[in-house]
Order: structure tokens, then sequence, then C-alpha cells
């Protein structure tokens, strides 16, 4: 999940019915929050129609910048308190009541880090049986139930479920899709790409991470797409290289920035990485281009996300009538890679980084920056790319 960028950083407004963001909110294009429902969302054992599951029909003359279009929506699906070790506290209305400092970077404890490794373990085994299911014919929804169940089966709760009253347990994201896309009845097609978004809430903190994948395979995907993906992993990979204690926050958007528009592509602007714990979204805001003056100063202890989209044409949103799926403006594609990091002493360790079972996909063999399995920069983190070959 990504947060949008508020009024002071969101620059130009995109065309159609986007406006501009306030911080660290995700219900998207309205600039006041909505009033809770009282539906229970994805919490409970009784299913409910609601307002919440149920398919916005489209306004006749909204324009899709794209080929894509909604489908149908399943009803939401459940999770029975017995089965997690613990729920957030937005499962029930939708609505977050821990709020993280928008100002002050936590620097985590020892326990904290111990739980946010095994969240982020439970997160990057989830995503690996994910992106198994990214073949044609497979809808986004069967991908969807396979992640609800894969949560729980870990004793975690899917994350992004009723979170701002967000309907699906992922975001899968395909073609010019460049964010929180909502899982559907759409099978995918040969040459489609998807970024499948996870994140889960295991004993009390989030693991978020999020990859591409080819349906069909890379031979089914032509070359610009190719380009795209490979550009889009690059970039990230060196942002990633750049932390480490006593770096300014503003060096990981310029390095993107740089890297992206050397070869003619775009980096979004509107949405963000954030800080990530036992909330959700909080401190620091991650800008994926270049800010022109001094952030805050990373430390050992800081957790945060980097999840740059890149995109084929035009860097702007344009937002679909369900407020949570935004689409280039152009309809061009977009591509976006996310990890948990912990800045460690000696560099940075990803959280959410691949394990022994986990796929190794052309774009990691084929990085300028890092050959194979990126599991960061730090002493431990190379120790154990190593042993993964």
């Amino acid at each position: 999940f990504i947060v949008p960028i508020g009024p002071s950083n969101a620059g130009r407004r995109a065309v159609g019915d986007v406006t501009r963001l306030p911080p660290l909110m995700m219900n998207k294009r309205a600039s006041k929050r909505r009033p809770a429902k009282k539906s229970g969302g994805g919490f409970g054992k009784k299913p409910r129609v609601t307002s919440m599951n149920i398919k916005k029909r489209a306004k006749p003359d909204f324009v899709y910048a794209g080929s894509l279009r909604p489908h149908e929506q399943s009803p939401t699906r459940l999770v029975n308190p017995d089965d997690i070790l613990s729920l957030p506290d937005y499962a029930i209305d939708g609505v977050p009541k821990r709020k993280g400092s928008s100002a002050e970077i936590e620097v985590k404890t020892e326990e904290d880090i111990v739980k946010m490794r095994r969240a982020g373990r439970a997160a990057r085994e989830v995503l690996d049986i994910a992106g198994r299911l990214a073949a044609p014919g497979v809808t986004t929804d069967a991908i969807d139930a396979a992640v609800h169940a894969a949560s729980i089966e870990r004793g975690a709760y899917p994350s992004p479920l009723n979170y701002r009253n967000f309907p699906k347990s992922c975001c899968t994201s395909v073609n010019e899709v460049i964010c929180h896309g909502i899982p559907d009845s759409r099978p995918l097609q040969e040459g489609d790409i998807v970024n499948i978004d996870i994140t889960v809430y295991l004993d009390g903190y989030h693991g978020d991470c999020s990859e591409m994948f080819v349906v069909g395979g890379r031979e089914s995907l032509d070359e610009a797409g190719q380009r795209l993906i490979q550009t889009t992993y690059d970039c990230w990979v060196q942002s990633m290289q750049l932390v480490r204690p006593e770096t300014n926050y503003n060096v990981i958007g310029n390095s993107i920035q740089e890297y992206v528009h050397e070869r003619g592509y775009s980096t979004v602007r509107s949405f963000c990485g954030h800080g990530i714990g036992q909330v959700f979204h909080t401190a620091p805001n991650i800008f994926h281009y270049k800010i022109n003056q001094p952030l805050d100063v990373m430390k050992a202890g800081h957790v945060f996300t980097i999840e740059p989209m890149i995109c084929e044409g035009d860097n702007h949103p344009h937002m679909w009538q369900d407020d949570w799926t935004a689409t280039t403006v152009d309809g061009k594609r977009s591509a976006q890679f996310e990890h948990t990091l912990l800045v460690t002493d000696d560099g940075v360790e990803a959280l959410t980084g691949k394990i022994e079972s986990s796929p190794v996909q052309w774009w990691e063999e084929e990085s300028q920056f890092s050959k194979g399995v990126f599991l960061g920069t730090s002493a431990d983190a190379v120790a154990r790319a190593k042993e993964l070959g």
C-alpha cells in the first residue's frame, strides 16, 4: 500500500476526477474522511452484503485512460478472529485509530525488529504464493482468495482488508494501473504485467512488499515492457543501496528520478513510500522523485518502504470511480517494486527479502546493480544473499 502525497508535494493535479490528496490518507479523491461503515468489513463470521462489496455502476460518461475496465467483484472475504494472532484497529469499521507521528521517525527496538522480521517473512511467503498464480486465465480475484487464505494460515491479518474500506486482501495492478487495483473477475491475459502488493499484520506489526509478474512469461512481453520492468527494478535497487545511517532521505528520490528520466520514463509524484511498524503508514514519507532540500537523516532502527512507480508516459494518475484504482492518465503502462527496509548500523536489510523457495526473475539476473537476489547491503544481508546463490 502506498501513501498519497498531500497538496504541498503533489504538484500539478491530473486530469479527470483526480483532486489533490491530503497527507497520509488512503481514501483517495475526497478531501474529507467518509463516515465509517458499520458493516464489520472483512472481520467476522457471517457474510453481510454491504456497499463495500457491491461494484459501483460506472457513470456512462466516465472516460478510462487505457483498455482496462473494472469487472465484477466477489463479496468481501471474512476473517475469523480465532484464526489470527491479532487484528488491526481498523478491521471492524475501516478507520485506523492509532496514529503514527507525522514528523518524528520512530527508532525500532530490538523487540520491534524481531517481530517485523517475522511479519516481513510472512509477507514474502504470501507474495511468492500469489506470484505463482499470475498466469493466463487466472483472475485477480482468485489471487486475492489465495492471499487471504495464505495470510490467515500464518496467523496474520491481510492488512489491506477494510483499511479505509478497501474491499480486498491485496492489490493487483495490471498494465496501466499505477497502484491500488482491486482484484476482480477479469482473467489475466498473456502479455499482461501485474504488480501484486501484499501487506500482512502479524502479532501487531505490518510487513509490506510488492513485485512485478509477467503473465505468460518473458516471451509473452514486448521489448518495451521488458525495458520498463528492468528500469523500474534497477532504479529501485540502486536507491536501496544508498540507504545507510546518517544519509539524508532525499538521496532516494534523487537517484530514482535521475535514473529513469535518463531512460525516457517518468516517476509518479502523487504517491510515496512510508514508515511502517505497528502503524500501517507513518513517518517518514519516502519520495520517489527529486527533492531540492534536505529531509530527515536515516538512523539505525528506522523502518520504511521504498516503492517507486515508474511510467512509460505521463506520471499523473487518473482515478477510477471506485476511489482506489489509480491508472496512468494516458493509458500507458506502469511498474513498481517494494520492500520493507530496516536501516542497520552497517547498511540496510530488506525485511521482506526473498527466501529459499522464492523464484529468481530475469530482471534480477540482468540487473546493473545487483545480479541475483538483493537482500540488502548489511553484512548479514549480503551473507544470506550468497547462501541463496
